[in-house]
């Protein structure tokens, strides 16, 4: 087959990899978040997070998943989000803490999530307010332990966080939670 996109590759992009050169996905992540520490990694609504925020971030968020919840390697958690700054944060952070992370689509109908959260083994998920209320109607018929909960702005500036937050939960008053709710660190 011709590779025709090799010569639209930039000049410091190499036409092959090696696949040894890091010994795990973590490994690599490490590596790399030292050596563009303070370059942007993301930018979501205006906000922008660096490599090193979300070096140090992924750090507390896998040691409150260790400390706090006391989960262990290999147990697996689910996250429930969009394309959010907190979504890198939480999937690095279960990598490094030596979990496996189970993707939910936020969409998914309550059946639906019910079926992955069970299927998956999941013992906790992250997710995004706004979506709650489908894993309330189904969280006591899974194994999920521990829900952990954040808001679509919490990343963003304080002037922003608080609009998006305070729009998103005057949509949700209607929709009382029973769950455990636990900001986003």
């Amino acid at each position: 087959m011709e590779q025709i996109w090799i010569d639209n590759l930039p000049d410091d992009v190499p036409a092959e990899i090696d696949v040894e050169e890091y010994d795990s996905l973590v490994d690599m992540f490490e590596t790399s978040v030292s050596r563009f520490a303070d370059q942007p990694a993301f930018v979501n609504m205006g906000a922008t997070l660096t490599y090193r925020k979300l070096e140090e971030r992924s750090r507390a968020f896998a040691a409150y998943l260790q400390n706090e919840l006391k989960l262990e390697k290999g147990d697996r958690v689910a996250i429930m989000m969009p394309n959010l700054l907190q979504y890198p944060i939480a999937l690095f952070g279960i990598l490094r803490a030596g979990m496996v992370v189970v993707n939910v689509n936020p969409l998914y109908t309550p059946r639906e999530l019910k079926h992955q959260l069970n299927d998956s083994g999941a013992k906790a998920i992250v997710v995004v307010s706004n979506f709650a209320h489908t894993l309330e109607k189904v969280v006591e018929q899974t194994q999920i332990e521990s829900v952990i909960l954040t808001g679509l702005g919490d990343l963003l500036s304080a002037p922003k966080r608080t609009l998006v937050n305070f729009v998103v939960n005057i949509s949700r008053r209607w929709c009382q939670s029973s769950i455990f709710l636990m900001p986003f660190p």
